[in-house]
């Protein structure tokens, strides 16, 4: 349960950042917050060919498909942690 609130306690820090993350980073952030909330993608890819952010949204997530959900909250609470020691 530590993990879970640690968690929790990291998604909390990663919205009072000094500053906003580039967008590499905020796609890590997103794709590790839905691996470790939902598991493995579970959506279809953007039907518009000009969502570019959808587009990156779903690989990002694509890409860490069967990674599990306490290996992905280990590595978010890593990247908020060393986005906040920055």
């Amino acid at each position: 349960m530590a993990l879970q609130q640690s968690f929790e306690e990291a998604v909390a820090a990663s919205k009072t950042l000094d500053s906003k993350p580039d967008n590499d980073i905020l796609l890590q952030l997103y794709s590790l917050y839905k691996q470790a909330t939902e598991g493995d993608i579970n959506i279809e890819p953007p039907a518009n060919m000009f969502d570019f952010v959808g587009k990156a949204k779903y690989d990002a997530w694509n890409n860490l498909k069967g990674k599990t959900k306490e290996q992905a909250m280990e590595q978010y609470i890593a990247l908020v942690n060393q986005l906040k020691n920055k």
